[in-house]
């Protein structure tokens, strides 16, 4: 207990309800169970796309693309519900991961088999896939009279006062909590972004453990490309533009080192709400659009400051040199 009191973690913790309780007090009623759930439920999408983005960024990556692989398959799924409206929603969501994953395998083997820097892989890949967007879509928009009324259900569904959304936003959680802490491949993930030279002594192959963590963070990237599209109801080529910084930024408030290695899911869970609740409760103060951007900024700077304060003397072995 004393530990977790003296993590980042906890301190997150305390700054959001902070937040929470600060907001309060000039907004009454922005504290109720009621509104919280809807918080949670409008930021679950960024905790699933955080959670992905936590793995890359554990092995010394950088994942840009899971905004445009959000929006591809949002469309794709979207194109296919107006030409078939037949297709269950369940099948549209296995379509949408698959597309994920695929998208995410292919950052993932450009990384590992030419080794090409992340960054550089990822930022080319962001633009083919909103290219690829336009293409199949012809610049056309598919707006909410185009969908049928199961697909754009199915995120809003509420089972035991929460939407789907949420829900499937608590089981990404709890898989990745067991995948991170109870898994070799969790702890695979660890050791590629603490030493990748000293994880080769152990066995562990540092190029497909990398291929792994974009694969995953790609396939939820597609899940949340249904997930957006089907609760906003409408697809069109620059849904979720920009959002890669955010994802980013979640990872980096929660305290993510993006120098690899370290981080945790509840850190990175908390980064996202902490964001998530400075985007719902700026616009209700009547802050401005550029101030929001400003806010946001600041927040990222400040925990990339306050990471590296925390992170000297971690890596206990130094690389071997190549």
């Amino acid at each position: 207990m004393t530990q977790f009191i003296k993590s980042r973690e906890a301190i997150l913790l305390a700054a959001l309800i902070a937040l929470i309780l600060l907001v309060e007090t000039r907004f009454s009623g922005f504290a109720s169970p009621g509104n919280l759930a809807k918080v949670f439920n409008d930021t679950s999408i960024l905790i699933i796309l955080a959670l992905g983005q936590t793995l890359v960024i554990l092995t010394r990556c950088i994942d840009l693309s899971q905004a445009s692989n959000l929006a591809l398959t949002g469309m794709v799924t979207a194109m296919l519900n107006a030409a078939m409206p037949g297709i269950p929603v369940v099948g549209l969501i296995a379509i949408a991961v698959a597309l994920g994953i695929l998208m995410g395998a292919f950052n993932g083997i450009l990384v590992w088999k030419l080794d090409i820097p992340p960054i550089v892989v990822t930022l080319g890949t962001l633009t083919i896939y909103r290219g690829i967007i336009f293409i199949v879509s012809g610049g056309e928009w598919v707006n909410s009279h185009e969908m049928s009324a199961g697909y754009k259900a199915f995120p809003r569904a509420e089972f035991l006062g929460l939407p789907v959304m949420a829900w499937i936003c608590v089981a990404t959680i709890a898989g990745f909590a067991i995948l991170v802490n109870r898994t070799a491949l969790g702890r695979a993930f660890y050791a590629v972004g603490g030493n990748p030279s000293a994880s080769v002594y152990t066995g562990i192959d540092v190029g497909k453990t990398r291929f792994m963590a974009f694969t995953i963070a790609g396939g939820l990237a597609g899940l949340c490309g249904y997930l957006w599209v089907s609760r906003y109801a409408v697809a069109y080529t620059d849904v979720a533009g920009g959002f890669e910084l955010d994802i980013v930024a979640a990872c980096v408030i929660g305290g993510i080192s993006i120098a690899g290695g370290l981080g945790t899911v509840t850190g990175a869970v908390l980064g996202a709400l902490f964001l998530g609740t400075i985007k719902n409760a700026l616009p209700v103060a009547g802050v401005s659009p550029f101030w929001q951007m400003a806010i946001s900024g600041a927040a990222i700077i400040i925990a990339v400051a306050f990471n590296r304060r925390r992170e000297p003397g971690r890596v206990i072995l130094k690389e071997v040199a190549r």
